[in-house]
Parts: C-alpha cells; structure tokens; sequence
C-alpha cells in the first residue's frame, strides 16, 4: 500500500552557536515520527555505541564501495575518517511517510540535494542576530576553550556565505517564534506535490467521473 505521503529529508545547518541542535531537538519533540539520519563512519565503535544507533560502522573498503556504487547520499573525510549518510535506510523511510532529519553542514547539504533524492529535500538555514550575540552564545554554554571558540567564529563566516543556497533562511533571535516559523514550514513542505504519490490517481478519478457523466 502506498503512503499518503512521501517523507521529506530535512537538513539544517547553521554555523556552530545559532540554535540548530536545540530547534532539532525541540521539532523531534513535536513529532515523535521525525528521525535522524544515522551515518556511517570508518571509525571504530566506542565504548557503549551500538551498531545502526550512533553509526553504521564499516572498514574503509566497504565505504569507499559504497560511495562508487552511488549508495551515499553525503560523504566527507574528518581526521582520516570517513562519515557519510547511507542512501538505503533513508529511501525506506520517505517511502514509508516518514520524514529524515539532517545535520549537516554547507557541503553536506550540497550532497543531499544533488542526490538522487534530493527532489524530497527541505533545506533549512538557521543564522544568528548578530556576531556578538553568536559569540556571547558560544561562550554561555561552556563546553569550548577560548581557542576552540575562536575556531569556531573564523569558520563561521564561510558558513553563513551559503545561506542563498537553501529553500528557507530563518534568523533565530527568538528561540520559541524560530520553533514555531519551523513547525509551519514543515508542515507545509508535507504537502508538497511531490510528497504526494497518490495524486496522481486522485486526478484521474476525478477525470474518469467527467467522463462517466450523462
């Protein structure tokens, strides 16, 4: 039986400090259905990680594989390790009416749409106020060196320049208003005529019962 809906893949991205963690946790939240794509890595499993809950953990090889035949919708290299988005799980899913959420950054989100899914994708920018304020943000939380943040801040920049890219651009001064400008764009991409395979047969009942008029 088809879904009365495809699923969207939905990708956030933001420079570190603009709020996108806080707003995916609080749309999975609203939804329970959401769910995050999980990734496949090269890296070896820590202490407490289950295969297919963090990651897919797979040898370089078997990656690499993976990537040739077109069955990574995302990959990058981050400190000798591979990380990548497996196409399969996430094809399953939007089939099944179910929406996939994706944090990613520019580049990844880049390799979503240019998939062979990437008529599902929603994509979504997140900027801050200000530069102060995204600095203050940084610092508030606590959990960086001054080093680490000023990395941040420099990558930052380069970041914020690939907002034209995305189908929405939201600037999050109010955390509670951004959640609820989120909520009614996905709502509204739900609807999307694409994420509509039943349509077309919708349509051409519609056009039968003309025909089938005295």
């Amino acid at each position: 039986m088809t879904a009365a809906r495809r699923g969207l893949l939905i990708i956030l991205s933001s420079p570190s400090g603009a709020g996108k963690s806080t707003l995916a946790k609080r749309l999975m939240a609203w939804d329970d259905t959401l769910r995050f794509s999980v990734s496949a890595t090269t890296r070896a499993p820590r202490e407490g990680e289950e295969e297919g809950r963090e990651y897919f953990f797979r040898s370089r090889d078997a990656f690499e594989a993976m990537v040739a035949d077109g069955d990574m919708l995302e990959h990058a290299e981050v400190f000798g390790n591979f990380y990548g988005s497996p196409k399969a799980p996430v094809e399953d899913a939007i089939n099944s009416g179910r929406d996939v959420l994706f944090d990613v950054d520019w580049q990844g989100g880049q390799q979503v749409r240019n998939s062979a899914l990437g008529k599902h994708v929603l994509s979504i920018f997140i900027l801050p106020p200000s530069i102060v304020e995204l600095e203050r943000r940084l610092v508030s939380r606590g959990q960086d060196s001054i080093e680490v943040i000023e990395d941040r801040m420099r990558k930052s920049r380069d970041e914020i320049s690939h907002w034209p890219e995305y189908d929405y651009v939201l600037v999050n001064d109010d955390l509670d208003a951004t959640e609820a400008k989120l909520k009614t764009i996905v709502t509204s991409e739900r609807m999307r005529i694409s994420q509509q395979p039943n349509l077309v047969e919708t349509v051409r009942t519609l056009n039968k019962e003309f025909d089938e008029r005295p």
